[in-house]
């Protein structure tokens, strides 16, 4: 049984993903963080269109949670765009 207690990042906070800052997960967040910032929408914002609490925007926006593509397909829609051009932009 793996104890989650040992993925906390520096600040204390549950931290889940075995794959934090993986160079894909970074570069899939900066493209979000990116793309949300050319839209004038905040983390919040984008959390309420995307219904994801606002604290799961700013981890995966930093590479430290693995989003699931169901969840990957409901911020790109927030975004008004597709996945297909969501991981164009953050070349994966």
């Amino acid at each position: 049984m793996v104890s989650y207690a040992s993925y906390r990042n520096d600040i204390g906070m549950p931290n889940l993903s075995r794959n934090r800052q993986d160079p894909l997960l970074l570069s899939l967040g900066g493209a979000i963080k990116r793309l949300r910032l050319s839209k004038n929408i905040s983390q919040e914002k984008l959390a309420l269109l995307a219904e994801v609490d606002r604290s799961y925007v700013g981890r995966v926006e930093r590479g430290d949670n693995n989003v699931a593509i169901l969840t990957l397909a409901r911020i790109a829609n927030a975004l008004e765009i597709s996945v297909t051009e969501l991981v164009q932009e953050a070349n994966i």
